[in-house]
């Protein structure tokens, strides 16, 4: 079996794409992850075997870049030496600073490199490892940031979902009940929005309309202020912080009001979930912007900026939405076309084949 390094770390946006990809090619290879500190915590060390990296971040501190680049370059022989150790043939970077030396050590080895980029952005880092990788698997065709000249690096395929999803019941509701269900997901960067903002326009929505509540809130302040504001307006209501078994729950949910990650949309998509996307306004290259934009463009959610949003234009559009049936179920079935050829087999093939070749 060739042996295969995932690296990824950071955030979830980086490591929960990773671990599908892990459980994707876990039976055709012998697969191992490599993360920083940050992206541990997102990993279930009863499932997943890795290891852990420490790579500083150069740029966060200009007076500390002599030290930071010092540490980078033990980083970088750290690396060559863990490769060279493990005898791996293939990384598959997804990204994030601390990718960076593996891809690197990497190229020094003659060990082929792949890119993972779910985002409709070229991360940063993965500007610099596409000099080196053999390929670039993302969804977008149209992929933002990346020079003409590596276009050819693009292989394309469906999100990659966790294995789970794909045996949930899509929503196939073909009315609206009197009750309208939401759910809210605020993610983990510029989730104050969310409990704030969002949290006041359910308190609004809920004097024209009968409605539930499925909401994830950013820490325990938060959710004893929202569960006292819901009771205090006789909303139905469920707050949770994480959940992964969230989409279990909210399958049958009629409208989502999120964040724009890959992962948290592309989920969204495939059970048919109509949306509103609120990216968050200050994430890296505003990728998250390009991520919604990428299903509103295919007519699949509705997408607001941050900046534009206050309570008239979003009152008016949640209202429109449950007013509205016949763009509501268009957008439905628009969900059902996108995603109708994203399947866990075929996607598993897809890399299978591409990871075997030469």
């Amino acid at each position: 079996m060739k042996k295969i390094l995932i690296a990824t770390g950071g955030s979830g946006g980086h490591v929960i794409p990773s671990l599908n990809i892990y459980d994707s090619l876990k039976d055709d290879f012998e697969v191992q992850i490599a993360t920083d500190i940050r992206g541990s915590k997102y990993i279930n060390k009863n499932n997943y075997k890795y290891s852990l990296i420490d790579v500083p971040n150069i740029l966060s501190n200009l007076l500390l870049f002599p030290y930071n680049l010092v540490k980078f370059c033990i980083s970088i022989h750290k690396s060559y030496r863990y490769l060279k150790l493990n005898k791996f043939k293939i990384l598959i970077s997804t990204g994030g600073y601390m990718s960076l030396p593996l891809c690197i050590a990497s190229t020094i080895l003659g060990i082929k490199i792949y890119i993972f980029e779910p985002n409709s952005v070229l991360g940063r880092a993965n500007k610099i490892t596409i000099l080196f990788a053999k390929k670039i698997i993302c969804y977008d065709k149209n992929l933002k940031g990346i020079s003409k000249k590596f276009f050819n690096k693009i292989f394309l395929v469906k999100p990659v979902l966790r294995k789970e999803i794909y045996k949930y019941e899509k929503n196939t509701k073909t009315s609206l009940d009197n009750i309208k269900k939401i759910l809210i997901i605020g993610g983990s960067q510029g989730a104050n929005f969310f409990d704030d903002f969002i949290s006041e326009m359910i308190i609004k929505i809920s004097k024209t309309q009968k409605i539930q509540v499925l909401q994830q809130v950013i820490n325990q302040k938060s959710k004893e202020t929202i569960k006292e504001m819901y009771q205090k307006n006789l909303i139905n209501f469920e707050l949770f912080d994480f959940d992964d078994k969230l989409l279990v729950k909210a399958v049958n949910y009629d409208l989502a009001i999120t964040r724009s990650g890959a992962s948290t949309i592309s989920e969204l998509s495939y059970l048919n979930i109509p949306f509103i996307a609120i990216p968050f306004p200050y994430a890296k290259d505003n990728h998250q912007y390009y991520n919604a934009e990428l299903y509103e463009k295919n007519k699949c959610c509705w997408l607001i900026e941050q900046k534009e949003t206050n309570e008239i234009n979003f009152l008016n559009l949640v209202n429109k939405i449950f007013e509205d049936k016949n763009e509501y179920f268009k957008k439905k079935n628009n969900l059902l076309q996108f995603t109708k050829d994203n399947t866990w087999e075929k996607n598993k093939l897809k890399l299978t084949e591409l990871l075997n070749a030469n």
